[in-house]
């Protein structure tokens, strides 16, 4: 096998990422996307919704696990992968439950397929709460590119 394409990952690897949301993400992530809706921003308003308080954005909670991806590329470098890892895009992203102000959230990253020949996995993305409840699911493509 030509170690150039080689991701020196395989199939069951995981990596955790946690952190608790605030309002202050919420925020700066409204000003950072421009997505400024008030279900997000403005707490009376959100009150009157069904949801009763307001709710992190998806692409926010999405976004954690990019910290999860990057341990994992991380990881394949540390073992010797060359080249440049880069996200191929997120498939099947489902936003299963909201996210609150002061909900603790885990990202966790599971590699599922190992494709050496294309240098590219294929991994599960899960977050949840600090309940277990599963606010988050997907499917990560992970690709080094070799120059």
């Amino acid at each position: 096998m030509n170690d150039a394409h080689r991701t020196f990952l395989s199939p069951g690897e995981q990596a955790e990422f946690s952190k608790t949301i605030t309002a202050d993400d919420i925020d700066m992530f409204s000003k950072i996307s421009g997505d400024c809706d008030p279900v997000h921003v403005d707490e009376a308003y959100a009150a009157k919704t069904a949801f009763g308080r307001r709710i992190a954005h998806g692409a926010l909670v999405m976004g954690l696990s990019s910290t999860t991806a990057s341990i994992i590329s991380h990881r394949s470098v540390e073992r010797g992968a060359t080249g440049t890892l880069v996200s191929a895009g997120y498939d099947r992203i489902r936003f299963v439950r909201p996210v609150f102000i002061g909900d603790t959230l885990t990202a966790r990253y599971v590699v599922e397929e190992v494709d050496d020949e294309t240098a590219r996995t294929r991994s599960r993305v899960e977050i949840t709460n600090q309940d277990g409840a599963v606010c988050l699911v997907g499917t990560h493509i992970l690709v080094w590119v070799n120059t």
